[in-house]
């Protein structure tokens, strides 16, 4: 997964009836291929996030379009 600062991160449940977990990724750390994220949650709370398969990142230009 490829994603820049100020990126919206999606995690996709695996379970029924339970939402994607949303986030505004705040910093790219790592080296590249071995990315993980500084996230603010859309709850507010940050953490580190190394990305799974159920991760996709939505990126700003595709968010403004939507708009």
């Amino acid at each position: 997964m490829h994603a820049e600062v100020g990126d919206q991160l999606v995690v996709d449940s695996m379970e029924v009836d339970v939402p994607p977990r949303t986030g505004t990724i705040l910093e790219v750390r790592g080296p590249e291929g071995d990315e993980h994220y500084l996230v603010r949650w859309s709850d507010g709370h940050e953490s580190i996030f190394f990305p799974s398969s159920t991760a996709h990142a939505v990126h700003r230009s595709e968010r403004a379009r939507e708009r």
